[in-house]
């Protein structure tokens, strides 16, 4: 059984926010958290995680051999599934019928991977759109899945008929993270693009958001139970939170020296994760006490790109190590 488990006392870094007056109040002091690395063999290029149906299972994604993995904690047991010849895996997500769902940029498709018999099935994007390099995807909460492809594709796909739909995205190349609001509104960033932008379910046109930083490398976005959206800034080094409703922002600049911010995610209680590959850390925020508490990780070079969770812990895939981490938050005796 291959892991390797840290119980950790936070220390919270309190932020200098900008563009935001708000009182500065004490992290949770004195939570702990549980670290474990898990080895994920089978799989290389541990790349996007997501929980699977039955609240046990995680898929992780082996970006450089093609395959999505089933990996079940409690005992380190991997389940392969190939995805097919050429097959590169980005992103995953659970879809309404419990089937993994998965942006293929090496198959250029839409791969699907059914919850019991692990069967693969693809929905290749039109002949036109040739190596979208498609990134993230995400459903709606009607059941359709959107898509984003990094080389200026946006694109949707109902399960129900199979028609998938991809068109070029209105300021080209770069986008990246996609999301769904609490209210039912589809956003993704641009990466090369350096904007936020609602996509308009119904007339598919895209409304650009410009954030307050310019050139500062929107990568991901994930909203809280208020619909605010949060947004890792890769060449910014900031996260920032967009709230729709009042159109206002708010940014904070982690930690350190140049930091690199990859990933968001936030959890069920609002906190919000991100991960800093020039501090090769897994970062925890919290937004009310505006502080940062870092988890270095255990070797040089993770790279984790992306994360998700359930509650009471977080997963990220290390990229670089062949590793997956779990962070789980220890209640206090």
């Amino acid at each position: 059984m291959h892991r390797r488990t840290f119980l950790l006392t936070a220390t919270a870094i309190l932020s200098t926010p900008a563009l935001v007056t708000a009182r500065h109040r004490a992290a949770a002091a004195g939570e702990k958290f549980r670290v474990t690395y898990f080895e994920a063999e089978g799989v290389k290029g541990s790349r996007d995680v997501t929980s699977a149906p039955d609240g046990e299972t995680i898929w992780v994604l082996g970006q450089r051999n093609g395959v999505a993995g089933r990996f079940d904690p409690r005992d380190s047991s991997m389940t392969i599934v190939e995805l097919g010849e050429g097959a590169a895996p980005h992103g995953v997500v659970i879809g309404p019928d419990k089937a993994a769902w998965i942006t293929e940029g090496g198959q250029n498709a839409i791969a699907r991977i059914d919850n019991e018999t692990h069967k693969v099935e693809l929905f290749h994007l039109p002949p036109d759109m040739v190596n979208a390099n498609l990134n993230t995807g995400v459903f709606d909460k009607s059941g359709i899945y959107w898509f984003t492809g990094q080389n200026g594709v946006l694109g949707r796909l109902d399960p129900k008929s199979g028609q998938l739909q991809a068109w070029e995205a209105p300021q080209g190349r770069g986008p990246y993270g996609i999301t769904c609001t609490p209210r039912n509104e589809v956003w993704y960033v641009s990466l090369a693009g350096n904007h936020l932008a609602r996509l308009d379910r119904e007339t598919l046109q895209s409304e650009i958001v410009a954030p307050p930083v310019k050139g500062q490398g929107a990568r991901r976005v994930w909203p809280d139970s208020k619909g605010s959206l949060w947004i890792s800034e890769w060449n910014s080094g900031n996260v920032s939170a967009y709230d729709p409703a009042s159109k206002s922002w708010r940014l904070w600049k982690l930690p350190g020296e140049r930091p690199r911010v990859y990933s968001v995610y936030v959890d069920d209680r609002d906190i919000v994760w991100l991960t800093d590959f020039s501090a090769n850390a897994i970062v925890h925020f919290d937004p009310q006490a505006e502080a940062f508490t870092s988890f270095p990780s255990s070797k040089p070079g993770a790279q984790v790109r992306q994360m998700d969770g359930r509650p009471g812990e977080v997963w990220g895939g290390e990229s670089g190590l062949n590793r997956m981490v779990r962070i789980e938050t220890v209640k206090a005796s």
